[in-house]
């Protein structure tokens, strides 16, 4: 993984130092509310319901086993023991005392970590792949680009206050497991007809209360020219980006009022002005890609007692064939670590579990771990051999549920319990959803389940591409939830369509099973859910769920 240089370390202890003066300020009134509102979201700190929140960024989802101990110091001194992974691979802490956040933040860089640009109307966290270096359907390894752009747009002046906050994801495999598409600038890695690497752009794509698919405005873009079309894009839209109205000022409405064709077309003007200005040279790209060489894998054949340990422990075997899956080494694989035991809120971790997989990742896993968009912790290099073993202990710390990519690996936002914008809570509808499954035989019979679970408009949990989507809604102060069938982030993004009228707290439950109940009886022979409802349309699952209604 990337590591700090001089101007990276200096970078973040004079942002921290900065912060401490401000902080300070406030804290004696020589700062108003208003004067302090931008200097605390560019680092990352929210008022929520209960306390400040405060966001920390894992650039693209990667953290050294170092980095998670530091959060478990954090989760222990600061807060109350845990933290929560989010759906930009991200982690909050909900109950730090705003006094203490400098110091927080101070213990952060030590360790080559920040908050920097986690909220405000800037260029957040790049996200990308988890499986990004070991899925055998990649192209290249996103993770360097992504680097490079955290770079580039880290306290960039000129985009230090754009209409809008602005998301860029990063995706080197042919399966979309980044979610480009509902980015404002996706990237996805392709090859030219004389085998280059390059970029195809997709621009305008995000959630929330405006949910749009983002579109592609150039197919190929040599990656030489990657910062500088950023850049155009960027600059296009700082320009003409709305800022009289927050709801409107997403690059996704500016992108939809222009046309493609237009926005394009201004893009490549702009473009066409600066770009042999801000080329990225082939020895820097060469420079960064060094750290993210391949680990010192063993030369290893597939592990010739693992047939036997499965069928010798049922329980092994679920979980072999839910929360692993192949890598492009022989010998090794990728083990997923489930957030979503049932009873707990979706994506929390506790200090000692943090301390614990730290522990793990160093002795299984090359001291690194990762973060999904489905909140969930990855160790992307075990070896086959150790699985038996890890599988034990990831038991013991209940990080074990079998159930990746199933109905109850639900994703979830923080919602009414402790977020000052939401208007319904979301933890205990998910909690809710994975009290159905007593049976796992019933849970591995319906396949592959995305839902998606928000607490309000602005998506965070991405209701609107969830293959099933929740979201709360007030209604005259009572929590009420609308939902949606047949959303996807992967390659065939789609938004999902309302399925009738909102319907109350205690029916949510009662609602997705006759969902899946009508999936379970209309389905063709090996077909997924997400096609079910594609080929047969809303209303059997309408006259399922609402009957005489």
């Amino acid at each position: 993984m990337y590591q700090y240089d001089n101007y990276d370390q200096t970078l973040v202890n004079e942002r921290v130092a900065q912060f401490r003066g401000q902080t300070e300020r406030f804290l004696k009134g020589e700062l108003s509310e208003d004067q302090f509102r931008p200097l605390r979201l560019m680092n990352g700190l929210y008022i929520q319901k209960h306390a400040p929140m405060l966001r920390i960024a894992i650039p693209y989802g990667l953290l050294s086993s170092r980095q998670l101990r530091m959060l478990a110091h954090i989760a222990r001194k600061y807060d109350k023991g845990y933290g929560h992974f989010t759906t930009r691979q991200n982690i909050q802490f909900n109950w730090p005392k705003l006094e203490d956040v400098p110091d927080v933040l101070g213990d952060l860089a030590t360790v080559e970590m920040h908050a920097i640009q986690t909220s405000g109307n800037c260029i957040r966290n790049v996200t990308s792949d988890h499986l990004a270096g070991v899925s055998d359907d990649e192209l290249e390894d996103p993770r360097p680009y992504c680097e490079i752009i955290r770079q580039w747009s880290t306290l960039h002046p000129e985009f230090s206050f754009l209409p809008r906050k602005f998301k860029i994801a990063v995706n080197g495999a042919l399966k979309d497991r980044a979610a480009t598409q509902v980015h404002d600038i996706g990237l996805q890695l392709v090859k030219s007809d004389r085998g280059e690497i390059g970029f195809e752009v997709l621009v305008g794509g995000g959630l929330g209360r405006t949910p749009i698919i983002g579109v592609t405005i150039r197919p190929f873009l040599e990656e030489k020219h990657l910062l500088s079309y950023l850049e155009a894009i960027l600059r296009v839209y700082n320009r003409f980006g709305r800022r009289d109205n927050k709801f409107k000022a997403r690059i996704k409405i500016l992108v939809k009022e222009l046309g493609k064709e237009k926005f394009t077309e201004m893009v490549e003007a702009e473009w066409a002005s600066m770009k042999d200005d801000l080329l990225l040279d082939g020895n820097e790209i060469e420079r960064v890609k060094a750290f993210f060489q391949p680990p010192s894998y063993q030369m290893l054949a597939d592990d010739p007692l693992l047939a036997e340990k499965m069928a010798q422990d049922s329980q092994f075997a679920a979980w072999f064939r839910h929360n692993t899956f192949a890598h492009k080494v022989a010998g090794y694989r990728v083990v997923f670590l489930s957030l979503k035991t049932p009873g707990t809120p979706p994506g929390d971790l506790s200090a000692s579990q943090m301390d614990m997989v730290a522990d793990l990742a160093d002795r299984y896993g090359f001291g690194e771990i990762r973060v999904t968009h489905t909140q969930n912790l990855v160790l992307a290099d075990v070896r086959q051999a150790d699985l038996y073993e890890l599988w034990q202990s990831l038991k013991a710390l209940e990080l074990a549920t079998p159930n990746i990519g199933t109905a109850t690996d639900v994703i979830c936002c923080p919602g009414l319990d402790f977020c000052s914008l939401a208007n319904a809570t979301s933890i205990p509808i998910a909690n809710g959803i994975q009290q159905i499954f007593d049976n796992l035989d019933y849970l591995y019979d319906l396949g592959d389940i995305r839902i998606n679970i928000s607490g309000c408009m602005n998506g965070c949990g991405h209701h609107t591409v969830g293959h099933i989507g929740i979201l709360g809604v007030d209604k005259k102060g009572e929590e009420w939830y609308q939902i949606t069938l047949g959303g996807s982030s992967a390659k065939d993004a789609s938004l999902g369509e309302r399925l009738g009228p909102s319907i109350a707290k205690d029916q949510v439950s009662h609602a997705v099973e006759a969902i899946f109940q009508t999936y379970r009886e209309l389905r063709l022979e090996d077909e997924a859910f997400l096609e079910t409802v594609r080929r047969i349309g809303m209303q059997p699952f309408q006259e399922r769920v609402y009957g005489d209604n």
